[in-house]
């Protein structure tokens, strides 16, 4: 047992007090045979975690207890906030201004619950075990004093300049936070002049505490690491250097962390999904190790990538570049001629991929068409994968996978990487091929683990709560849809049934989001819980360790267990927090940088539209609220109708039937308009619009 969990287990019993933190290390160092160093850092890690609270001297409890949460503040203008929860199964605490102890938007904070109603949860910060270190807003001067007016709309002060880099009044900028009475700051990066559009692009970024730049150890460590594989790195590992082995991407990717390869067998086929093996380069609690950590994950934006790792692993040793060789995991999968796993392998190997394919060329292959010379030397290969992949599909949709062909925003930029345009991105049989051979990987190794009962990090995505089920199905009884009756156990292939129902309507687009915002949100953890939205009992993230921590984490169990075998009881404790713990973090590191993504999206939304004020555009109705209705456009720009820019009163908000009623017209999700465009703030990233007219479905 690890001092963290003697730990927890010893402080969540009411019984036990300790006189001081110094009797409880002694204590358990004694009791349990452990270094008292180890039992010291191991309560530092719990308590900078905010998974444990020292009331007073005497008395510690642990995060979340029967009395005391941990989660993030929410801050608001007018000086109250919520605690948000990191279980999106319990709803946010409020905190009035008297109770917000100091903390800000961002902040990490533990809070005791004051008291419970049907109204809601009212709590009070004790301790902000985690305050946000940056934030970013514009220089303002009032009288002779510098502050700066925070971007983030919810902080309802201005920070006071103490020094830093030289700045000037109206420079967008980055301070380093010193929380107190009155938050003050250091300015220690000056992005540019208020307007500058890649200044507040740069700002959103650092205000989710993300970087281009590398710490110099990390750097150091990734520089130190060879650019060609090395013979004492091929011993012991299956040589597949000769095999017929690809890799296919989009045309701009660097960091290619998948190959595939295919045989066709008397009984069906032989799949190789070939994954770098960046464990075998990023050892644990190594600098390199411990920035990933922090990082979770590669970060893309429109006009950049923030990778997980440095370019030297990233787009160098780790990436499948061609005809080079490289170290690899590889999981090799035997299937029948329906296209179902009889058998598989993971074993580590060597590759040379023979061509670096894309998405365009693959896919003229898969219809016939002439593609450029590299793609159609290994034109066999790609067309019985296409004919695999087929099988894959038209099983996966038997087993109840939901597939919502919701399309993403793709920006056109300039040489000068200025946005010059969007259009919906195009997602063709080439994508899924390999969205369908990656999907089968990640199932076929969470089975093995799951199966052998070794520790491990699953992605899972648990069934929709039965509220947001019957929600959906009030929905469509509003758009005259003959709806089934719920399930008492929600399957896949119940949703399934509903997204049938609206198959090649005008209003499918709408009808899907609607059903995809009433699932829950996949995660990280530990126990394999299966993937509802794929339909799968069994399911990992192993195909993308370049780019994604719990990838790189599963990568080095299979590493030890290869080498091993069977692994001791206290191994298998140890890594069972340890996944615990990453898959936390994981999730995390992934929610924050999707906000990031979706913030600068907008960001550059905003830029491209507000030369179109004034102008009419067609679009649907994305969500109704008790102050406006939503439309998204057919090109992805979403804005807003306040609810006293329509032309009718006396509305009234029927959530379930996601309708807005006024006395004479009535809004509902889904509804086609055309809509004027008044405003885009490239501050706010906020879009707003007004009502023209209906238009037909």
């Amino acid at each position: 047992m690890t001092a963290k969990k003697i730990l927890l287990d010893l402080l969540k019993k009411d019984s036990l007090s300790f006189k001081g933190k110094d009797n409880l290390f002694y204590f358990v160092s004694k009791t349990y045979s452990l270094p008292l160093e180890d039992v010291k850092k191991a309560y530092s890690i719990l308590e900078n975690d905010g998974q444990i609270f020292e009331l007073d001297k005497k008395h510690i409890v642990t995060v979340p207890s029967k009395e005391y949460v941990r989660g993030t503040f929410m801050g608001n203008s007018k000086g109250f906030g919520f605690c948000h929860l990191p279980d999106l199964d319990k709803e946010d605490i409020f905190i009035s201004a008297s109770a917000c102890g100091g903390a800000i938007d961002g902040d990490k904070v533990i809070v005791k619950i004051l008291s419970a109603s049907e109204d809601g949860i009212d709590g009070k910060v004790m301790k902000i075990y985690s305050p946000i270190k940056v934030l970013s807003g514009v220089v303002v001067k009032i009288g002779k004093t510098f502050f700066v007016e925070p971007d983030n709309n919810h902080m309802p002060f201005k920070v006071k300049l103490t020094g830093g880099l030289k700045y000037e009044e109206n420079d967008r900028v980055v301070v380093q936070v010193a929380h107190g009475a009155v938050v003050t700051g250091r300015v220690i990066e000056v992005l540019g002049k208020s307007d500058d559009i890649k200044a507040c692009e740069l700002a959103i970024i650092r205000d989710h505490g993300l970087y281009e730049v590398f710490p110099d150890k990390v750097v150091g460590e990734a520089k130190k690491l060879s650019q060609e594989v090395l013979l004492s790195q091929k011993q012991g590992r299956v040589n597949l250097t000769d095999e017929v082995i690809f890799t296919i991407d989009g045309e701009d990717a660097k960091d290619l962390d998948d190959a595939v390869s295919i045989k066709k067998t008397e009984g069906g086929y032989i799949l190789g999904v070939h994954i770098a093996d960046v464990g075998e380069y990023v050892k644990y609690d190594t600098e390199l190790d411990k920035e990933a950590w922090t990082r979770g994950t590669s970060v893309y934006f429109p006009t950049s990538v923030l990778p997980m790792l440095p370019k030297e692993l990233s787009n160098g040793i780790c990436s499948l570049n061609e005809n080079v060789e490289r170290l690899t995991l590889t999981c090799e999968m035997t299937l029948d001629e329906e296209g179902n796993v009889k058998a598989h392998k993971i074993y580590e190997s060597v590759i040379k991929s023979k061509a670096r394919l894309n998405y365009t060329n693959v896919y003229k292959v898969l219809c016939g068409q002439e593609a450029d010379e590299k793609t159609e030397s290994v034109k066999e290969e790609l067309l019985l994968m296409g004919a695999l992949a087929k099988r894959i599909e038209e099983n996966n949709k038997k087993m109840g996978s939901l597939d919502f062909e919701i399309p993403e925003v793709q920006f056109v930029f300039d040489e000068n990487g200025m946005a010059v345009g969007f259009e919906k991105r195009d997602r063709n049989d080439a994508h899924r091929l390999i969205e369908d051979f990656m999907v089968l990987a990640n199932k076929t190794v969470a089975k093995e683990f799951c199966d052998r009962g070794i520790p491990f990090l699953y992605r899972i995505h648990e069934a929709p709560r039965k509220e947001k089920a019957l929600a959906v199905l009030d929905y469509l009884k509003g758009l005259n849809i003959k709806t089934p009756k719920l399930p008492n156990n929600i399957t896949p292939s119940f949703y399934q049934d509903l997204i049938k129902l609206c198959e090649d309507k005008p209003y499918t687009e709408t009808v899907n989001k609607v059903i995809l915002r009433s699932m829950q949100k996949a995660k990280y953890f530990n126990e394999c819980r299966g993937h509802f939205g794929l339909a799968l009992q069994y399911y990992c993230h192993f195909t993308s360790p370049i780019r994604r921590y719990p990838d790189l984490t599963i990568h080095r169990i299979i590493k030890e267990c290869l080498k091993k075998g069977e692994l001791t009881w206290q191994r298998k404790e140890e890594l069972d927090e340890f996944t615990f713990e990453a898959g936390e973090q994981s999730s995390l590191t992934e929610k924050n940088a999707d906000k990031a993504e979706r913030e600068v999206d907008d960001l550059w939304k905003a830029y491209l539209m507000k030369d179109s004020v004034g102008e009419l555009f067609e679009g649907v109705v994305s969500s109704v609220t008790n102050f406006g209705i939503f439309v998204e456009l057919d090109n992805t720009v979403e804005g807003l109708i306040r609810i006293e820019d329509l032309p009718d009163d006396g509305f009234l908000l029927f959530e379930k039937q996601l309708k807005l009623k006024g006395n004479r017209l009535t809004f509902a999700v889904g509804d086609r308009l055309e809509v004027k465009l008044v405003s885009a703030n490239i501050y706010t990233r906020k879009i707003d619009f007004t009502f023209e007219r209906f238009l037909k479905n």
